[in-house]
C-alpha cells in the first residue's frame, strides 16, 4: 500500500482517459470489475455489470465523430485492497453532425478494489449539481 498503489490507480484513470478518447470499448472492459455498479449520468438509477457500463460508454461514443475526455483535479485515497478517487470530468469534441462542443463538467467518484493484484473500478458515480428550485441539473459550471 502507499505511493505505489496510488500511482497504479492514477495510471488506471489515465488509461480510462486514453481509451475513452480512442472510443476503445474492449480496452475499457479491462479496467472494470465484472460486477461493477455504476451510478451514471443517464437513467436508470444504477447500471450493473461490465456490459451495462460499456453500453453506456458506447452510447456516448455514438454521439461523437472526434472525442476528447478529460479528468481534472483527481484526488485518490488508498487502503490495503480498496480505494476511492474523485475528480471532475468532461467529454468534448466534434459531434457526428459536425457541431463542436466543449461538453459539460461532471463530478465523478471512482471506487476501486485490488483484485488479483490489479486495481479495478468496482463503482463509479457521475453527477451534476441540482438547482433545487427548478429541479434541473446545473451543467454550465467550471472547475
Amino acid at each position: 500500500m502507499g505511493k505505489h498503489d496510488e500511482a497504479g490507480i492514477r495510471r488506471q484513470i489515465e488509461t480510462v482517459v486514453e481509451r475513452v478518447t480512442a472510443k476503445d470499448v474492449e480496452g475499457l472492459k479491462q479496467l472494470y470489475a465484472p460486477d461493477v455498479v455504476s451510478f451514471d449520468i443517464e437513467p436508470p438509477l444504477r447500471h450493473v455489470g461490465t456490459a451495462a457500463k460499456l453500453a453506456a460508454w458506447t452510447r456516448v461514443f455514438e454521439f461523437f465523430d472526434r472525442l476528447a475526455y478529460e479528468v481534472r483535479d483527481l484526488t485518490v485515497v488508498v487502503g490495503d485492497d480498496v480505494a476511492f478517487g474523485y475528480a471532475y470530468a468532461r467529454t468534448s469534441g466534434t459531434l457526428r453532425n459536425g457541431t463542436a462542443t466543449d461538453g459539460m463538467w461532471v463530478r465523478i467518484t471512482y471506487g476501486f478494489q485490488k483484485i488479483d493484484g490489479v486495481w479495478l473500478i468496482t463503482h463509479d458515480q457521475v453527477s451534476v449539481p441540482l438547482d433545487i428550485a427548478s429541479g434541473r441539473g446545473v451543467v454550465d459550471l467550471q472547475p
